[in-house]
This record gives C-alpha cells, structure tokens and sequence, in this order.
C-alpha cells in the first residue's frame, strides 16, 4: 500500500487540523461581507507560506479575493487541482459567538461542511504529502469567494480564473461536502428568471370595468410556471413576488422570480423559450410582461471523462485500503457544472461528510476529515 505512511500521518496531524478548521469557520465569511472572506483566504494563504508553499492572490473588488497556492509547482508529472469555497450563507452572528461548537462526534458552524471543512480536508492532504516527501506532481488548491451566489458579484471573474489555473491539471476534485459512498459527477443547473407584469391601474370601486390587475396576471403566469416538477429533470418555484400599491388600488405592476432547476444545456434552451412564452401569453386584457434572466450556473452534465475520473480513484482506493465511490447526482449547483464544461475531468463532493447545510443546524463529523484527506492523497500519489 503505498499511502500507509501517509495516512499515518493524516491521522497524526488530524487534531491540529481540527483546529484549523473550528478557526476558519469561526472567521465568518457570508458572500457580500467581503472582509470576512477575506479574512478566511489571509489565514489559508498564511498557512501555505508557513508550509512554503507558492501563493498567488486574484484581487476582487467587490467579492472575495481568490486565493490559489501550489505545492511542488516545478514538478514534472501532470498537475492535480482541488478546490472548494470560503463564502457562506448566513449573516454574521447567526450562530452565536462563537460561531462553532463541537462535541465528541461533530463540529457545528457556517461553512463546516459548506464548503470550508472541504478545503481542510485538502491542506491536511497536502501537508501529509509534503512531509512524507511527495514530490512527483504539482497540487493546486484553489479557494473560491463568491461561489455561493453564481459568481454574480465578479461577473463570473473568479470562477473564470479557477478553471483557467486548473486547464492543464488531469482531475479537479471540487470539495463539497460529501455524502457516504457516493462521488458527485452531475449536478442541476440554476436559472433565475424575473418577470415584471404591467398592468393599469384604477380604483378598486371599479375593478370590474376598469384598469388591469398585474397581480392577477402574474398569478395566471406562477400558476403555469409551477406545472414544472420534473424531479430528475427540470422544476420551477416562484418564491418572490412584490406588486402594488394600496389595497384599494388595482395594481399596476407585479414582479415575481422563478428559480429553475435543469440538468442539461437543452433542457435550459427549453426552459428560456418556454418563459417568453409564458411571458407573452396574456391573460389580463392591458397587461404586458417582460421576462429576463436575472442569474443562470450550467448544469453539470454527466460525461464520460468525469466518469472515467472515477473509474480511476477507485483503482487507487482499492489499491490502498479504501472503499470505492459510487457516481451520483445532486440537484443543487456547484462550480464544478463551469470546471466541467471547460473540459477538465472534474468530481464533485469529496469533503467533508455532515449535513444540513444551509442551515443553522449546520454540522459535520469530524471523523470525515481525515477520511476525505486520505481519499485525496491517494489520488494524488495513484492517478495516473
């Protein structure tokens, strides 16, 4: 077995990992806070230089910077990328101070599984390797800022830069949180689409000869919108409506969001024609409506260079004393659907194990640390 010293070191430095890891997730780090992000990317970028390592920061102005380092980046052999994401969901102080807890199984806290215990679980990979003299390719870790909202704030410059650093590299292993025996290899996409109904407005008194409800309009249009409910395939949910004035008005205006889920780049083609259809259709006499979208992250579709990835880490777990992975979906977005499409071989979801994420019940369990972290260094040393 050749990881068996590695591992043992692994668990060696498990415990002063734990500790990195209840750090940076009591550095609270949402998406628009962008000190906090920040802040998450100085100590993972401290935290490389101290183990010499090479550093290169992707200044953002209004998101986080992205933080990419390098181990070994003058080796020969074909470089390994892995990346996960420092950006959180919950307003700073959701979860008390300080923001983490753990106990004798599971750590509690924003970004624990989503995705910071990810990028953990990659430094401790890292570190064990570079003690145990790993040196026959480069390993890249690359720290996303703003991945939780698309890569909207950067207009798609972080996740542009992520997959231009990664080009060359023979597998990217993207570390969201993972779910027990499976490996991410397709997710759903997310499109975002705003209506704005425009109607006529009138007083109440006279609704029944006059103006244009927009209200009722966009209720004509959420009603067709949620006959999507495709769960393998393509779902809709409008969960955002504002619209008029005063109760005794007949409004004038309505917007309402549809968020898509989709699988592939024909379904989103579809669903794009199908909402100015909708759009179009008017059900209200003197309403109009114009859609637009307002955010859209491709699919991850499933390919087979992905699942020939996986073909091969499971070679090189059986070969060193670990269980395969089975390919698997997942209907919410990641920046591994981009990496994917840009060609790279790319798996999804080999970080920490836990689970209600996006939640302020967020937890993971410590055991998956080193578990992930012995997953990704024997890749690292087998992949050929």
């Amino acid at each position: 077995m050749k990881c068996e010293k590695i591992f043992a070191e692994i668990d060696a430095l498990n415990d002063s990992y734990i500790k990195v890891w209840e750090d940076v997730c009591n550095i609270e780090s949402p998406t628009k806070y962008k000190a906090g992000v920040d802040a998450v990317g100085k100590y993972f970028a401290d935290l490389a230089k101290e183990r010499g390592w090479d550093v290169e920061i992707f200044e953002q102005p209004i998101s986080g910077n992205v933080v990419c380092v390098t181990m070994n980046p003058n080796a020969k052999g074909s470089p390994i990328c892995l990346s996960g994401h420092m950006d959180t969901v919950h307003p700073v102080g959701a979860f008390g101070t300080p923001a983490v807890k753990i106990d004798g199984e599971k750590i509690y806290g924003p970004g624990v599984t989503d995705c910071k215990g990810g990028i953990v679980a990659g430094f401790l990979a890292m570190d064990a390797l570079s003690r145990c003299g790993f040196v026959s390719r480069p390993i890249r870790m690359l720290l996303q800022s703003d991945e939780e909202v698309s890569s909207i704030p950067s207009n798609k410059a972080t996740i542009g830069y992520i997959c231009e650093k990664a080009k060359d590299s023979i597998a990217f292993l993207n570390l969201e949180g993972h779910t027990h025996g499976e490996v991410c290899v397709q997710r759903k996409g997310i499109a975002t689409f705003t209506f704005a109904v425009s109607g006529v407005e009138a007083h109440s008194s006279n609704c029944a000869t006059a103006g244009a409800n927009a209200i009722a309009e966009a209720a004509h249009k959420i009603l067709e919108l949620e006959k999507l409910k495709d769960d393998e395939g393509l779902t809709c949910n409008c969960g955002l409506i504002q619209g008029g004035t005063v109760v005794n008005t007949v409004p004038g205006y309505c917007e309402f969001k549809a968020n898509v889920r989709f699988a592939t780049q024909e379904q989103l083609d579809w669903v794009k024609a199908y909402m100015q259809q909708v759009a179009d259709t008017v059900y209200i006499k003197g309403c109009s409506t114009k859609v637009t979208v307002s955010s859209c992250r491709l699919a991850m579709e499933r390919v087979e260079r992905n699942l020939e990835l996986v073909e091969k880490m499971n070679r090189a777990f059986s070969a060193n004393g670990l269980s395969a992975l089975t390919p698997a979906m997942r209907k919410g977005g990641s920046d591994a659907a981009d990496v994917t499409a840009y060609g790279i071989p790319c798996v999804d979801s080999v970080g920490a194990e836990g689970g209600k994420i996006h939640s302020p019940e967020e937890f993971a369990y410590l055991a998956s640390l080193a578990a992930s972290a012995k997953r990704i260094a024997a890749v690292a040393v087998e992949l050929e």
